[in-house]
């Protein structure tokens, strides 16, 4: 069972430089428990059901969306926005300047998929900032996963892996072809990219036996040009991380608890990704869900739910809630 939320107690924009202001918003108990939610992607925007896993009684609970996407300005999704100042970095820093912004000293951090990277980018840069972390549907920017998601993956779904790398005619790289594509003056060039795009994301999870059928394609027509031409930006650069960092650097996440929520039949990210964290990080537990796959169940929704429902203690972390 979920906790009720209403509308946000607070939000607003934040000048984080070079031109891009970043919505966020907060609920929950100004006097709780701080925790950041922090979305995938890249380019989902934020969504407030993730809230829902939150006791509002005893966390304040922020979330925000993340440069170019949601509420946050500029949109990445108009072709003309430039993406220069859009990096895994620019994001860490942004967390940074939002959590002086809001007063908090330390914040459980809680997200899945693209989010548990950037959750682990930032832990392992501010680590002192961090009580404990809630990670669901791992990822470690590995350059083998990129690979995976995009080439290795086809060996369940030829088919559709062959439409796929049609649509950038059989680019030598495939993920930065679809990056050109989503960037083309022409609408008409950018529409069919993200249409062929979403369509390959929403294969990989259609095996899943409790998840959403169609979670990237049945977006708004809007949300899914900024998802796709974030993801290949990010995607085709790497995550701008060397091969490997997250996990070679996980020893200065010692000393914060962190729970792993992975599901088995998640074939686009392996279990052997949340595996491989959990052994590279000790004071983390790794909580394998068997109905499972990347979108998730219901088991998945109670078992993380309990998660941060263990978390909940009483923790000052907080200098003074936003105004």
């Amino acid at each position: 069972m979920s906790y009720p939320h209403g509308e946000p107690r607070a939000h607003g924009l934040l000048d984080v430089g070079q031109g891009h202001q970043v919505h966020w918003e907060e609920s929950g108990n100004p006097g709780g428990k701080p925790a950041l939610i922090v979305h995938g992607g890249p380019g989902s925007g934020l969504n407030r059901h993730s809230r829902d896993y939150f006791d509002p009684a005893r966390y304040r609970i922020v979330q925000f969306d993340q440069r170019g996407c949601g509420r946050s300005t500029p949109d990445a999704g108009d072709h003309t926005t430039d993406l220069t100042h859009n990096t895994t970095h620019h994001l860490v820093a942004d967390m940074e300047l939002l959590r002086e912004h809001l007063g908090i000293d330390r914040w459980l951090l809680s997200g899945g998929s693209w989010g548990s990277t950037l959750i682990l980018a930032y832990a392992q840069r501010f680590p002192e900032r961090v009580t404990e972390i809630v990670l669901s549907a791992a990822t470690t920017s590995r350059y083998a996963d990129f690979e995976w998601i995009t080439a290795g993956v086809g060996v369940f779904f030829p088919e559709a892996l062959e439409r796929f790398r049609a649509g950038v005619s059989h680019a030598d790289n495939v993920i930065a072809a679809y990056l050109e594509r989503v960037s083309d003056p022409d609408p008409a060039v950018r529409e069919k990219a993200v249409r062929d795009w979403t369509a390959w994301e929403d294969t990989v999870v259609s095996l899943e036996p409790r998840g959403d059928t169609l979670p990237y394609s049945s977006r708004p027509t809007a949300a899914q040009h900024t998802m796709v031409r974030l993801v290949t930006h990010y995607w085709s650069n790497r995550a701008w991380l060397e091969d490997g960092q997250l996990l070679r650097d996980a020893h200065r996440l010692a000393g914060i608890p962190g729970t792993i929520l992975h599901g088995r039949h998640d074939i686009g990210g392996p279990v052997e990704v949340a595996w491989t964290l959990a052994k590279a990080w000790p004071d983390a537990e790794l909580v394998v869900v068997e109905d499972a796959g990347h979108t998730g169940s219901a088991e998945f929704d109670r078992l993380k739910q309990a998660a941060l429902d263990r978390y909940a203690v009483d923790s000052p972390g907080t200098t003074s809630p936003v105004r």
